[in-house]
């Protein structure tokens, strides 16, 4: 059998890990840590499981570049407001992650709205952010779940994840700015 038959596997993969935010936050926010920590871990291989599938058999589809990062914002927002919520991290930090990607998103809509259309590219400091966001929230939930301390790594961690987010929101907004003067 031809993995192509499976051409919409990936989007699949990618819809199932969209399902996942509401099941997540709802642990979360239940105090249910070792489950959230698993499905965070699921919902993780599930986005490198999709990837690969869709550039390995060569499955990639316009619905797949829009759902996929659109399911990556949407888990890693949710976390974030809801792991603030629960104050196992200082609702600043989530207001600043969600504040960063809410900014993009509008100023990217607004050069749209303008007839100025921007091209999204992921910068270096934007990957090396979400990177770090990602194994925060993971530390943070893993923490939580298996009774880990973080006395040592906790705060240092926070302050550089939201000095990374700060950067990486000038790093899109100083451009941006400068694109709708011209």
């Amino acid at each position: 059998m031809d993995i192509r038959n499976f051409g919409s596997l990936p989007n699949i993969i990618t819809i199932g890990r969209l399902l996942l935010v509401p099941v997540i936050v709802s642990m979360i926010v239940a105090g249910e840590w070792r489950e959230a920590f698993f499905i965070f871990v699921i919902a993780g291989v599930s986005d490198a499981a999709d990837g690969w599938l869709a550039k390995t058999f060569d499955l990639r589809t316009e619905l797949g570049a829009f759902l996929d990062p659109l399911a990556d914002k949407a888990l890693l927002m949710a976390i974030y407001v809801s792991l603030g919520i629960a104050h196992a991290i200082p609702p600043t930090l989530a207001i600043l992650v969600v504040s960063r990607d809410v900014m993009i998103l509008g100023g990217v809509i607004t050069a749209w709205l303008f007839d100025k259309p921007v091209e999204i590219r992921p910068l270096y400091v934007s990957k090396v952010n979400t990177t770090l966001q990602i194994a925060f929230a993971a530390a943070v939930l893993g923490a939580r779940a298996f009774g880990f301390s973080g006395d040592y790594w906790f705060w240092p961690a926070t302050y550089i994840v939201a000095a990374l987010t700060l950067a990486s929101a000038g790093a899109y907004l100083g451009p941006w700015i400068r694109h709708m003067g011209q």
